[in-house]
Formats: C-alpha cells, sequence, structure tokens
C-alpha cells in the first residue's frame, strides 16, 4: 500500500514514496541538501531511490527561476521505448539463442557503435525526421563553441553520428519480454550516449564556476538563474540532447524490430510504440507556479500517459498508466533502484549466483555484467507497491531475452 512520508527538518518539502529508514544514509543528505537550496520549491522521492552525484537518482526536483544539471545527470535523456508485437511465446522458437544473437548482431552494445554511421534508409526513418535540420542544430550547441577546436568539435559530431542507433553499457539493455496474455514485446533502455555526457559535463563545471554557486555545500549542486545565457545555453543543449536520446531509441527500435522479424523468419505486426525519457528537464506548473522540474531516475505520469518501469536484469517490468498524482510532481520511479555499488555487487556475488539469478533467461552470465545481477537490485514489486498511488498498472512483462554491453 502507497503512503507517502514528509522527510522532516528541510526548509522546502521532500516527500517520499518510501520509508526513510530504508534510504541509505548519503542519500538522506542528498535529499537534505537539494531541499535546503534557496532555489527548490519541493523534492519527491521515489521508491527506487539511490544515491547520486550531487542529487539522488530516483528524485524529482522542483525549483523556482533555477536549475541544477547535476540534478537531471549526465546521461541526458535517457529513458524506455517497447513495442508490442502480434507473436505469442507460443510461437517462438524453443531456444532463444538465435533471438538473442539477431539483436546483438544488430545493434552496437557497450562501447561498439556503427562504424560508418547507421544508413537509415535501411530502417526507414530517412524520411521519418528532418535529420538535416537536427545535425545542424548540432553545430549551434553552446558547449561546444567555449573553447573547443574545430577539430575536436568534428570528432565529437562524427561520434555522436556512429552513435545513433547503439544501446552502451551499465544498466542499458533491450529485452524480449512477454506480458500476462503471452503477448511478446520489445523493450530496450538507453540515452544521449557520449555526447550527451560531454555537454551535461560542461555545463555543470561551468555552473560551478558561477559567483551565486560558491558557498554552496555540494559544488555538485551548481545552479544556473533564470534570465540568464548562461542557463539559455544550457536549455537549448539539453534540449537537443534530450531529443537525440529519443532518437537514439526510436533508431534503435527500428533495428530490434527487423532483428526480431529475422530470427523468426516470418512477418511481425507490431503495436503502437511507449517511450520516456526518465533524466530530464520539463517546464511544468504546481499550484499556480511556474517551476523547472528536474527527474533524474523518474518518469512524467502526467495526462494518464503510459510509461515503463523496468526491473533488474531479467527480472521483468511494468508498463504502467500514470495517475498524474500533484503530491510526487506527476511523477514515478524509473525502475527497480540499485541497493549497492557496482563494486559491492562485485564484491557480494559470483558467477554461479548471476546464473542461478537469471535462470530462464538467455542472456549473459559472464563477469561483464555482474554488477548488473538482480541481487544488487531493490525488489521490483516493493518498489511497484510503494507507488501505487502514481501509477496502475497496464501489463506485467517477464524477460524472456535480455542483450546488455
Amino acid at each position: 500500500m502507497a503512503a507517502m512520508e514528509i522527510l522532516p527538518g528541510t526548509r522546502a518539502p521532500v516527500r517520499m514514496w518510501t520509508d526513510p529508514a530504508t534510504v541509505e544514509p548519503a542519500a538522506l543528505q542528498q535529499l537534505r541538501t537539494v531541499a535546503d537550496l534557496p532555489w527548490t520549491h519541493g523534492v519527491a522521492v521515489m521508491p527506487d531511490v539511490h544515491l547520486g552525484k550531487g542529487a539522488t537518482v530516483g528524485s524529482v526536483i522542483a525549483m523556482r527561476d533555477a536549475v541544477a544539471p547535476a540534478a537531471v545527470g549526465v546521461d541526458i535523456g535517457c529513458g524506455m521505448s517497447a513495442v508490442p508485437t502480434g507473436v505469442t511465446t507460443a510461437e517462438l522458437p524453443d531456444s532463444l539463442r538465435g533471438v538473442r544473437a539477431a539483436v546483438e548482431r544488430a545493434v552496437p552494445v557497450g562501447f561498439a557503435l556503427h562504424r560508418n554511421g547507421l544508413d537509415l534508409r535501411r530502417v526507414g526513418l530517412h524520411r521519418a525526421y528532418d535529420w538535416d535540420d537536427f545535425w545542424a542544430r548540432f553545430d549551434a550547441l553552446h558547449a561546444l563553441r567555449k573553447g573547443m577546436s574545430a577539430t575536436a568539435a568534428d570528432d565529437l559530431r562524427k561520434r555522436a553520428h556512429q552513435q545513433v542507433g547503439s544501446l552502451g553499457g551499465g544498466n542499458h539493455f533491450i529485452e524480449v519480454c512477454a506480458d500476462q496474455d503471452e503477448r511478446v514485446w520489445l523493450m530496450l533502455h538507453s540515452g544521449s550516449r557520449h555526447i550527451g555526457k560531454v555537454l551535461a559535463d560542461e555545463h555543470i563545471e561551468a555552473a560551478k564556476a558561477l559567483p551565486h554557486n560558491a558557498g554552496l555545500p555540494d559544488r555538485d549542486l551548481a545552479v544556473f538563474l533564470a534570465g540568464t545565457p548562461q542557463m539559455a545555453a544550457y536549455l537549448a543543449d539539453l534540449r537537443w540532447a534530450q531529443e537525440y536520446a529519443r532518437l537514439n531509441r526510436m533508431v534503435m527500435m527500428e533495428l530490434v524490430k527487423s532483428a526480431f522479424v529475422r530470427a523468426l523468419s516470418r512477418p511481425v505486426e507490431f503495436g503502437e510504440e511507449i517511450s520516456c525519457h526518465h533524466n530530464y528537464v520539463a517546464e511544468e506548473t504546481y499550484d499556480g507556479v511556474d517551476l523547472i522540474v528536474t527527474r533524474k531516475g523518474a518518469i512524467s505520469t502526467a495526462d494518464g500517459r503510459l510509461g515503463i518501469i523496468p526491473g533488474s536484469m531479467g527480472t521483468g517490468s511494468y508498463i504502467v498508466r500514470g495517475r498524474a498524482n500533484p503530491a510526487a510532481y506527476c511523477s514515478a520511479s524509473h525502475g527497480a533502484g540499485r541497493k549497492m555499488s557496482r563494486a559491492a555487487a562485485k564484491r557480494t556475488f559470483s558467477i554461479a549466483d548471476l546464473q542461478a539469478q537469471t535462470e530462464g533467461v538467455e542472456c549473459r552470465k559472464d563477469s561483464g555484467v555482474l554488477d548488473e545481477i538482480p541481487g544488487a537490485y531493490k525488489d521490483l514489486e516493493s518498489v511497484m507497491a510503494q507507488q501505487s498511488d502514481l501509477v496502475d498498472v497496464v501489463a506485467r512483462l517477464r524477460a524472456l531475452v535480455c542483450v546488455k554491453g
């Protein structure tokens, strides 16, 4: 049963959809620090909350006339996409190894990329978007025009082009799933790749150098102020990166669809795609107050929209419909959330543990993904129970195939 709690002793209200006693002390301190900033209007804390850089992952921070780049994070626009298929589990091959191999051939993972950039005609997206305008806007990115040589900017543009339609590593993944009716879904999680991190890092450092941030208790929470050229520059670059992340997922999903069709050697019908950011900025109004809302590991639930809340590697996910709860700034969690660091996971678990915890899922079961073992994450069912007033469940998906970098 969902129960909101208030974190006591903060200047701005901190509303929590989890028991504060279960949150690591360092993360609680981050929440208190951001709530005490003079620009903070309020904070909503999701049940997947855990320690981050500057701001916790799993928090929604509403500010007046200011924005903190670290409250978005370095993977600007990171998010999820999912699409239902017309295939049932009964129509899948007995072994899903071929499906996994087809996806891994189609989508670069980890540090890999499309060496010459993906030919968008191959996936039928060359006319689906004004790509010329998009790349022209790359040339106007503020963070790349400050002290960066033309050669370095060209290298970044080339890499950004090569990474469109690529997964990356860490907690990013591609899955083939099945819902409660045995209908098969395709799902993926990725963001703005290297270029998003470059833009975020540049703006975070620029904010730290501004005089009004000199006395902050945590320099990683440096903000830009409304009406300044620095904030305008950040928001312009951020919006481009958010669009890059959305397009990256759109292209990747087309590659996954094609790979799925090839693996099954038959035509496949696909339903309407669901896509949502969970690291981003939006301008929203609550109680008549215009606010700049940053979601770092949280999805929007406004207007009853559909969203995706994944679990850990191979444990399944939820398709949800938002309940637009204003107390949470119309937000919900972005996943299960880590309960231990990557280093701690590698110390705690073995390859045998990984094999046991991903039994029945066609996926990597080696040391390279040990830090993503399900045991390193919070229990997804508990996380969902804590936010029943934020979302309604549309579908529960179980993982059949999981591809990671």
